[in-house]
């Protein structure tokens, strides 16, 4: 029988102050402190914030940690995707494998206890990184919850499109969670997106497309989606990451897009490291900020999320793995609040991941993280190392992480 663990003296994200208790892996009680809890064991977590674990709702971690090992000397999104061409034959399976673990062991560390990542689907690399990717989630099952999305080559449509549908299934043969492409790199986005959504539907697998990931005014990926799922009055747990374009838009088509998205039901998910780093660089004054406009989606009922993106390779050459450095981003690019911010990188993020938000509830899994430090401000702020890591209701350890 599973030992029992006491939580004492937390501070919740808002701000009550209790004791909680774990048993076979949910939370069983939450009682005000002091009140006798018989558990096996209790931690004190006085001057900590206990959360539900954080979660990476958009990875690319078989490109983890490539920054010294491919050039981008332009910065941008093309120059990143040329320089990892110019080295994808070097990417084998082992190489992979190792540096997602290790880019997995790292994010445990930082409290999250769920991620998706992204794996390039490719008529060069095949099925390479989707196999490594599937190997990790394997390996790391037993502390942190691991999707994995294909992520396929383009173009998708007409004839020489031909090879990449059929990796596509390949993939999902192979045992993928997600489906997922790039549409607005595509010659027919429309036809791409029509396609991908008709291999989701299926597969019964959910859908996150890297959508409208550039400044243009005319890249309509999320609006286009949003026409197919209302008019065929399709039922699918369905994302869009990136959104960079709506930005540029008008607030009418904001608005109106933003109304269609949550009508269809189709979240969210931003990417302040890479797109900050990677959009804009042709401007030479009002430099965009290149995140996709978080009040008003929100303000129309559209779950959106927020994750790192790139792990140090040449989309994100920087980054810690941390989704408070993520939620520091939120507050000061996106214009959040400390709360807001921490909810993107928590429950939201979780409902992309998972469809629903996790919660400190009774009944609710034991996933959780406490941070050193008094306030959910603080927390951001500081983004403090020494995080106690909950996963399943066991306390993780370097020792029970590195458990093959």
């Amino acid at each position: 029988m599973a030992q029992s663990l006491c939580l004492s003296q937390a501070t919740l994200t808002d701000g009550t102050v209790c004791d909680v208790v774990i048993s076979d892996g949910l939370i069983s009680r939450i009682n005000p402190c002091g009140v006798s809890q018989q558990a096996d064991e209790t931690i004190d977590l006085s001057k900590h914030i206990l959360s539900v674990g954080l979660v990476e709702p958009h990875a690319h971690l078989d490109k983890a940690f490539l920054a010294d090992r491919i050039k981008n000397p332009t910065g941008d999104l093309s120059g990143a995707i040329n320089g990892l061409e110019e080295v994808r034959n070097t990417l084998t399976y082992e190489d992979i494998l190792e540096r997602s673990v290790r880019a997995l062991t790292l994010l445990s560390r930082n409290g999250v206890t769920s991620v998706r990542t992204h794996a390039d689907t490719t008529r060069e690399g095949g099925l390479t990184s989707v196999l490594a990717l599937l190997e990790a989630k394997r390996q790391c099952a037993h502390f942190i919850n691991v999707q994995v999305a294909m992520l396929l080559q383009w173009p998708i449509t007409g004839i020489e499109g031909a090879d990449i549908r059929a990796i596509a299934k390949d993939a999902v043969q192979a045992g993928v969670d997600v489906v997922g492409a790039c549409p607005h790199l595509d010659a027919d986005p429309q036809a791409a997106i029509e396609w991908m959504l008709e291999l989701a539907m299926q597969s019964g697998l959910p859908l996150d497309l890297h959508a409208d990931e550039n400044l243009r005014t005319d890249s309509s990926d999320l609006e286009t989606l949003a026409d197919m799922v209302l008019s065929q009055g399709i039922s699918l747990h369905a994302n869009a990451s990136h959104c960079v374009s709506l930005s540029t838009r008008s607030i009418a088509d904001i608005e109106r897009i933003s109304q269609k998205a949550a009508v269809a039901g189709i979240s969210v998910t931003v990417l302040p490291h890479t797109n900050l780093y990677l959009q804009g660089r042709e401007h030479v004054s009002n430099i965009p900020r290149a995140i996709a406009p978080i009040s008003t989606l929100r303000k129309h009922g559209v779950i959106v999320a927020a994750g790192a993106d790139n792990l140090q390779d040449p989309f994100n050459v920087v980054g810690r793995g941390d989704p408070m450095e993520t939620a520091s981003l939120l507050v000061m690019a996106s214009h959040q609040s400390v709360h807001d911010a921490f909810k993107l990188v928590s429950e939201h993020a979780s409902h992309v991941v998972h469809r629903q938000s996790q919660s400190i509830a009774v009944g609710q899994p034991a996933n959780l993280v406490a941070i050193p430090a008094t306030t959910v401000r603080e927390s951001i702020a500081m983004g403090p190392p020494d995080r106690i890591v909950v996963y399943g209701g066991v306390v993780m350890t370097e020792e029970k992480r590195n458990r093959k």
